[in-house]
């Protein structure tokens, strides 16, 4: 079984979707999250980030795993703290935008999601990457909660500085941040991690097979 949560950056996504891995007994899978590590590792190795055909040929080449630990790994190396970098925030947008890293990036999320029952959260799940998912959710928050929740991530950062990212960000992942026709929308700003995870998790009891 799959459950699809997306939503644009600050809307809970990976708190919820791994709590709700956790209580499930579900893999969790970022998708974000390789993404971020493909950033990285390109940016290690001098490749320039507009360079879709290159970029994708990277992602074939090092594919991003996730070890039973939790950590995210690409290239035999563990890049769990890195991609959370500020500067990674800023640069991913561009990384993914690009069709063709996208392509390769999808085909590896169907991969590791046929592995078994999982939780797969990020950006065109439900639309997209897991079409037949038979939970699929998309999250929603207002600007200035979503700002909230990325400061208290993002400790030491000015708060109108992040607000000014999470706009850029939302204006650059506007094509891939929409909801799959029957996905339950779920708006989450004056709701716990606890009351949303509750919502989805009666989701998958009613649609479990």
């Amino acid at each position: 079984m799959i459950v699809a949560i997306d939503g644009p950056a600050g809307s809970g996504k990976s708190t919820v979707a791994s709590a709700l891995a956790e209580r499930l007994g579900f893999r969790y899978l970022d998708t974000g999250a390789m993404y971020r590590a493909l950033t990285w590792l390109a940016r290690r190795n001098g490749l320039a980030l507009d360079d879709g055909p290159a970029l994708a040929e990277l992602a074939r080449a090092h594919p991003v795993s996730f070890p039973n630990d939790g950590t995210v790994e690409i290239d035999g190396e563990d890049v769990s703290a890195e991609i959370r970098e500020t500067e990674i925030d800023r640069l991913v947008p561009v990384v993914a935008r690009h069709h063709a890293v996208r392509e390769v990036m999808r085909e590896r999320q169907r991969l590791l999601g046929a592995a078994g029952d999982s939780v797969i959260e990020g950006r065109d799940i439900g639309s997209v990457v897991a079409p037949s998912a038979e939970v699929k959710v998309f999250l929603i928050a207002n600007e200035s909660e979503r700002a909230r929740r990325r400061s208290a991530e993002r400790l030491g950062i000015g708060a109108e500085i992040l607000a000014d990212d999470l706009r850029r960000r939302d204006e650059l992942d506007a094509v891939n941040t929409r909801p799959a026709d029957d996905a339950v929308v779920l708006d989450t700003t004056e709701l716990d991690i606890d009351d949303v995870v509750d919502s989805i998790a009666r989701l998958v009891e009613e649609r479990r097979p």
